[in-house]
């Protein structure tokens, strides 16, 4: 561990392995630690013991469950039904899907269905299809409101469908908010999400191959992981265990550097809804006949345990997240210190879009270039 590196990154959640990955495809040496012995971080997915140890204090699971070899429980979870006003609903993923939801009333599908149909039909280089609408100058919000949907269509037209993480896209253009719909509706046989085998805990752990790859060097099992400082205040290393390992740059999250970040709950811009993703064997994350359902939903008390009570469960486990964001995100980037923003944190988006932007704009930060995906990367697949 006593060498010089490019880059240290510290954590092995979904962004710090992303760019390791990056960042070793693109030539630089990279050191990555990680103070659990498992990949994943806040993104792993854990076997029984890890999570029994974690939450529990032991690593002692109930033997009627199943054995441990034979689970995999995301830690972040991804939603994909909604418990609203005493009922669940699924969450619309397609416009098929949204006119056969429950979640709108029979006239209001029919206001829906016309909404529908004039995306479907919008071609860009076709102007009888925009029925007089320049979508560059008219905002979302304009173009919505031609056809008296209701809010709570509105959003999970706009959050479900269209993906987008805040009401700040119905101002606006509209053309962007369209495609958004287009892409989506080609999935008409179905969902287009598509969830690893094994949990999500796969997908930090595949960007750590691909890093390893290409030259990477990874400890697990590394505490006490401290970041070293020069006097003006610059990191220049990192310290695990009595060696250091000196660099240029440190990514890292924010758990490593507790100190430089504030913290806050997760917040939930849709209060009163309850979002719940249910996985089984079929995904090969619990025993056979075995389910696991997440919830996630914003703490009103300090003992969320309690309003959990009315969920039927035989095993009940719950955790309060936080996210964190540097004080001072500027002057982190002067002293090369590249720590999760809030999205990175925790990643509350279906399709990680957050977790992307952060990537890009952190290995533009670090390369002094624009990210390339051109690259080949048929050396990872042999």
């Amino acid at each position: 561990m006593d060498e010089e590196y490019d880059v240290i990154v510290l954590g092995t959640g979904l962004k710090e392995c992303i760019l390791s990955g990056l960042l070793s495809v693109d030539g630089l040496k990279v050191l990555h630690l990680e103070r659990n012995d498992y990949y994943g971080g806040e993104s792993s997915s854990l076997r029984l013991t890890q999570l029994w140890k974690r939450f529990r204090g032991n690593d002692n699971p109930p033997r009627n469950i199943g054995l441990c070899k034979e689970y995999n429980v995301d830690m972040i979870p991804k939603m994909e039904v909604v418990y609203n006003k005493g009922k669940i609903y699924k969450v619309p993923a397609t416009d098929v899907e949204a006119l056969k939801s429950r979640l709108i009333g029979l006239f209001e599908k029919h206001r829906a269905r016309k909404f529908f149909i004039y995306v479907q039909d919008y071609e860009e280089n076709d102007p009888k299809s925009h029925e007089g609408l320049d979508l560059n100058k008219v905002t979302a919000r304009e173009l919505i409101s031609k056809y008296g949907l209701e809010d709570d269509t509105i959003n999970f037209i706009g959050h479900a469908l269209a993906l987008h993480i805040d009401d700040s896209y119905l101002d606006g253009p509209a053309k962007d908010f369209l495609q958004r719909m287009k892409s989506l509706a080609r999935f008409q046989g179905g969902s287009p999400y598509i969830y690893p085998l094994y949990g999500l805990g796969e997908l930090p752990q595949a960007f750590a191959r691909l890093s390893a790859v290409y030259g990477g060097t990874y400890m697990l099992n590394k505490p006490q992981c401290k970041v070293e400082f020069e006097k003006k205040g610059k990191a220049i290393g990192v310290t695990s265990e009595g060696e250091t390992a000196k660099c240029k740059k440190v990514v890292c999250d924010p758990s490593y550097l507790p100190d430089k970040v504030r913290k806050d709950l997760v917040p939930d811009s849709r209060c009163g809804c309850r979002y719940l993703f249910c996985c089984s064997y079929a995904h090969i994350v619990a025993a056979k006949g075995k389910y696991i359902a997440f919830v996630l939903m914003e703490a009103e008390t300090d003992q969320p345990e309690v309003e959990l009570k009315s969920w039927t469960m035989k095993q009940v486990i719950c955790q309060i997240m936080e996210i964190s964001e540097p004080v001072y995100l500027k002057i982190f980037y002067h002293l090369k210190i590249y720590v999760k923003t809030y999205s990175m944190s925790y990643d509350a988006t279906t399709h990680l879009e957050t977790t992307v932007k952060d990537v890009i704009a952190i290995d533009s930060k670090i390369t002094g270039k624009d990210l390339d995906l051109s690259v080949d990367l048929s050396a990872a697949t042999e």
